[in-house]
């Protein structure tokens, strides 16, 4: 069997040398632009619902608004509904970043799929999607253990 984690990582740790080349963004690092993206998309998640929407642990998330809080790129309020959670909320500093990061993406995605032909590509995304509903599902066993 072909070695596709490691194939993924690598294009996956490309990709965040490109956007670290390519977006300036004052204290974040590559890893921080998945927050941006995912807190942009929808505005007023708690914790908990980024850690699943990003298939990290919640200590991880924690630790990643606490920066970018620190650094003004969000604000945790509490919910009105129920105060052991925080939703997440862009700043303008956010905001304004944003589109930098999806430019990034579109121009990434051009770049990488050059030279693929499209019916390559939906088969592709056709195959990752149930790899990744897999591993969520997987991921998901483990949790209930």
């Amino acid at each position: 069997m072909p070695a596709t984690m490691k194939t993924l990582n690598n294009i996956s740790r490309s990709q965040a040398m490109y956007r670290k080349k390519t977006i300036s963004a004052e204290n974040l690092c590559p890893n921080h632009y998945a927050f941006v993206l995912a807190v942009c998309y929808k505005p007023g998640r708690s914790q908990d619902e980024l850690a699943r929407a990003l298939c990290l642990d919640k200590s991880t998330v924690a630790r990643a608004l606490a920066h970018l809080e620190k650094h003004g790129y969000i604000t945790r309020l509490p919910n009105e509904k129920d105060r052991r959670q925080y939703l997440v909320h862009p700043t303008a500093k956010m905001l304004e970043l944003h589109p930098k990061i999806q430019l990034a993406n579109r121009e990434w995605n051009a770049r990488l799929t050059e030279n693929v032909s499209p019916e390559e590509l939906e088969v592709f995304h056709k195959v990752l999607s149930i790899m990744e509903q897999n591993a969520k599902k997987i991921t998901d066993e483990l949790e209930v253990r």
